[in-house]
Parts: C-alpha cells; structure tokens; sequence
C-alpha cells in the first residue's frame, strides 16, 4: 500500500522554519491535498506536557540526558500515535522539527555521545524517516535577533556558541544525506523560500510518484 509523503522543517532559532511550514500546509491544503500540520516536541497531547517541560525558562538545571531522554519520548509517543497512523492513510505530514533536531541540539550542541543519541533515535523513530527535509539556514547571530523583541525559552537563552555549534550540526547532517535534505538560504524573503519550497516539492512529487 501507498503511503503518504512525510515533510520535515528543520534550522535553529529564528530561521524562519514554522513560517514557511505553516505556509506549505495552507498551500496544500488549498490544493485539495489531505495534509496535517504538526511540531516537535509536541504533535500529541503527551507530546505538548512535554514540550512545556522542555521549554520552561525555569528548569536550567535540567540534565542534558534528561533532555534527551524527554525529546525522544515525545517523539515516540508522535511517531505512533500520529504521524504513522496518517501517512498510512496516504496524508502529507509536516513537521516542524524532527529527528535532526535532536541530533543537531543535543548532539553538537550539548555534547552528548552521538552514538548514545542514534541508539535512542533508533527506539524513538520506529524505523521512521522523512522523506524530505527542508534546512533553513542563517547565521545564529541573525536568526537570535528576529526572536530578540519577544520572550525567550530555555532553548533559546543558550550562549552563542551553543547556537553556532548546532548550526555547524545541521550543516554536518545536511551534507551526510543530501538526497534528503534541501537546504534553503534563510536571509531570502518568506515569498521567495516559500517559491523554493514549493519548486523542490512539486519536483520530488514528479519524481516518486508518491501523491
């Protein structure tokens, strides 16, 4: 059976990436697809008690594993409960974030054993991937100043060097796999990475046959 097509959006703070997800998901949605719009952590009522454990500017002291342990359990409970279920009725599923952000914040970031990381992403994922990635790239310094008017969570309040280190992540894991990823300059206009988007999209759909 003929599954759906599973979209991930994926770049560090203020890169744009939940705009132009939510523009994909209206444009689809108006093209007559079946399409659902979701995030990580979150997607699942679980998902989001988690979410708010994650981003609480209040937990500093939370330990890096815990961290992990905590964004792949929403991940899990996302994959079963959601994502799976609906590609299996032949839906569009994007998702702002997935997989690669815990790779890319934990990982690079923290510092936390890569190997560890793809042990637990292998239980969490259930042998789940994208099918399509979009990586919406900026500079850390840029992307923290368009969140610089509005309060920011845990994440967020990390020092500069923790954001460099997971863009240079995301760069890493893009060149890894670029017969999945697509990475799309973040400092171009919304209309203009929207237009990419859609051009990548429409062509991988020719391509695979998958809608």
């Amino acid at each position: 059976m003929k599954r759906g097509l599973f979209i991930t959006f994926e770049g560090i703070e203020g890169c744009g990436k939940t705009t132009q997800a939510k523009l994909l998901y209206e444009h689809l949605l108006k093209e007559g697809y079946r399409v659902i719009l979701t995030e990580e952590p979150g997607g699942t009522e679980i998902g989001i008690k988690i979410r708010k454990i994650l981003l609480n500017k209040g937990h500093d002291s939370m330990h890096p594993l815990t961290e992990l342990f905590l964004y792949n359990a929403s991940r899990l409970q996302h994959v079963m409960e959601k994502i799976r279920p609906l590609l299996n009725k032949q839906y569009i599923i994007i998702s702002d974030r997935f997989m690669d952000s815990t790779f890319a914040y934990q990982g690079y970031g923290r510092g936390i054993d890569i190997n560890l990381i793809k042990c637990l992403d292998e239980i969490s994922r259930q042998g789940l991937r994208p099918d399509i990635t979009f990586l919406l790239d900026i500079e850390p310094e840029l992307g923290l100043k368009r969140h610089s008017s509005r309060e920011l969570d845990r994440l967020e309040k990390e020092s500069i060097e923790f954001h460099r280190a997971v863009r240079d992540g995301y760069l890493e894991i893009a060149r890894a796999e670029p017969e999945r990823f697509i990475i799309i300059p973040a400092i171009r206009s919304i209309e203009e990475i929207h237009d990419m988007i859609m051009e990548k999209l429409r062509a991988l759909i020719c391509h695979s046959g998958t809608l």
